[in-house]
């Protein structure tokens, strides 16, 4: 486990940033070095290659998120009443919590380059690590979904992901008023998004 300061966390958290900023061909290693103190023997020894590193940004978050969602849906398992609510919530809830903790919504905007910037290598690696766990929630919305033909099952879960990623970001016209604590804020965002999502879903 690194800590907070390490150097190796301290590149991770500078790359984050600039891929954020500038994307992934506009952020060089000269700069990331820059803004992480390091020199390019740090990232050499800690990564191997810009590719690497592009790569460890992603499962920094997104391995503990996706573990986070798998165990909620398996604490649905055993629960024959579980509604679509339920397993929404199991989808939605751990990846607004990413997005309030730390820089969880400045990952967001480097999630949505990933797919703006139509990077195939980076796409084929965030389909072979994580790609099992979208294909678990989509059965399950397919279970409980049986009038959706499964090409208007797939628009519509990725038209939720889409609404769920916007949320995460940090962009849009509801933004946390003063008086309104961030737990709270987050639980109203949940709250709306998954009904928003099971209205969208469900539509006949």
């Amino acid at each position: 486990m690194n800590s907070p300061g390490s150097t190796k966390e301290r590149i991770l958290g500078a790359a984050e940033l600039l891929f954020a900023q500038r994307g992934f061909d506009g952020a060089s290693l000269r700069q990331l070095t820059a803004a992480a103190g390091v020199n390019l023997a740090a990232v050499n020894y800690h990564f191997g290659s810009k590719e690497k590193l592009i790569e460890q940004v992603f499962r920094r978050r997104l391995d503990a998120l996706n573990a986070q969602r798998l165990a909620a849906l398996a604490k649905l398992a055993d629960d024959s009443n579980r509604t679509l609510e339920d397993v929404l919530a199991a989808y939605i809830r751990p990846a607004l919590e990413l997005s309030h903790e730390g820089n969880g919504a400045l990952f967001m905007r480097v999630l949505a380059r990933a797919f703006a910037e139509h990077d195939d290598t980076l796409r084929q690696f965030l389909s072979e690590n994580y790609g099992h766990v979208m294909r678990q929630f989509t059965a399950e919305f397919a279970r409980l979904l049986p009038q959706l033909s499964k090409e208007e099952l797939y628009w519509r879960i990725d038209l939720v992901t889409g609404a769920l990623t916007h949320a995460m970001s940090g962009f849009g016209m509801i933004q946390r008023k003063r008086d309104v604590s961030e737990e709270t804020h987050r639980e109203q965002t949940a709250q709306h998004l998954i009904r928003f999502a099971v209205a969208g879903l469900s539509h006949p």
